[in-house]
């Protein structure tokens, strides 16, 4: 007698090779991107025009559903629809991205850049042909970087030493770098979504955090906790990713229709400097007080987290020790790069 449960698989295995062999594809034209935009930011404005320039340059032949405002959920559910084929194409902050490529955490080690021109000559040089192979291994293909800048500190209260946040209630997000930060500027550690700040601040559950400008001016964060020290210790990151399955079933052609249509990261990069450089001038306006540190308070953020670096790479594992090697080679490079060229 003939198992009807066997034979079932055998049938649709048998159509998918009758329709490969007469050349018929399966529907990739369905494209699901998710984020956790807010709205009037530049972060939007590039998520409109990629759905603008995707409609053009495919003559209607995709069609995308935009659920880029965290209808969708936290980063870690996006992570998650990726994988599973429910998202095709999504923004993922490196935090985000670190519970499946745990590499990827050592790039919010304190202190790794010293500027954003640095950190630039090494992402494009060096990190971008390195992390695309290390997601691919993961099922992720990385379209680009969309960097968010520096990450600050901001509170309810003045943090201008380490030690003023020694047991305040510090909000982190995911990923191992910002919780070895929190604990070497002695502060009681809180994790939390990025969708639940604002609440936690109100009620008390916590008193302050880090974040770029960007992703604090005008998201309601600065309304609740209006300090913000510009500690610089971080280089803020998220990655334009698509699921490498999707991605690899699409023609060349289709592939770089959603390149392109992404804007150029020295756009993206130009936009963002210049929103946040605008709230920081709008800073009086919008209610922050802005705290700019010395050389010497500075470092004092520098020595309290240095040991950060090795515990990151101790705690990750993997190629983590090899992508610091690298990013030290890339920064000595870009040292000489600057002594030839200026």
């Amino acid at each position: 007698m003939i198992n009807r449960l066997c034979v079932r698989p055998l049938v649709s295995v048998a159509i998918i090779l009758l329709l490969a062999a007469c050349g018929v594809q399966p529907d990739n034209s369905q494209i699901t991107v998710a984020g956790t935009t807010f709205p009037d930011t530049e972060g939007e404005r590039h998520w409109l025009h990629f759905h603008d320039s995707v409609k053009v340059s495919a003559d209607e032949s995709f069609s995308l559903r935009m659920l880029i405002y965290g209808q969708l959920g936290s980063e870690d559910q996006l992570v998650s629809g990726l994988r599973r084929g429910r998202v095709q194409f999504a923004n993922l902050s490196a935090m985000a991205i670190s519970a499946v490529v745990p590499e990827t955490a050592l790039l919010y080690a304190p202190f790794l850049f010293e500027d954003e021109a640095e950190a630039d000559f090494v992402y494009d040089n060096y990190l971008t042909p390195l992390y695309r192979e290390l997601l691919a291994e993961k099922g992720l293909h990385l379209v680009s970087w969309y960097e968010i800048g520096f990450l600050d500190i901001y509170g309810i209260q003045p943090l201008l030493l380490p030690v003023q946040a020694n047991g305040r209630r510090f909000r982190v997000g995911a990923g191992p770098a910002a919780r070895l930060f929190a604990n070497a500027i002695g502060a009681d550690v809180i994790p939390l979504g990025f969708s639940d700040v604002v609440a936690s601040l109100q009620t008390g559950l916590i008193e302050a955090g880090e974040n770029a400008v960007s992703l604090y001016a005008r998201t309601g964060i600065a309304t609740e906790a209006p300090h913000l020290t510009l500690t610089e210790h971080a280089f803020g990151v998220s990655a334009i990713v698509a699921s490498k399955t999707w991605w690899d079933s699409l023609t060349l052609q289709q592939q770089q229709i959603i390149t392109n249509a992404w804007p150029a990261i020295e756009v993206t990069r130009k936009a963002v400097r210049a929103e946040s450089a605008q709230d920081l001038r709008d800073a009086s306006t919008l209610g922050i007080q802005v705290h700019h540190l010395s050389r010497e308070q500075r470092q004092q953020w520098r020595a309290v987290t240095a040991p950060v670096v090795d515990m990151l790479i101790e705690k990750i594992g993997g190629r983590s020790a090899e992508v610091y090697n690298i990013i030290q080679v890339a920064r000595n490079d870009y040292k000489q790069n600057a002594k030839v060229k200026y």
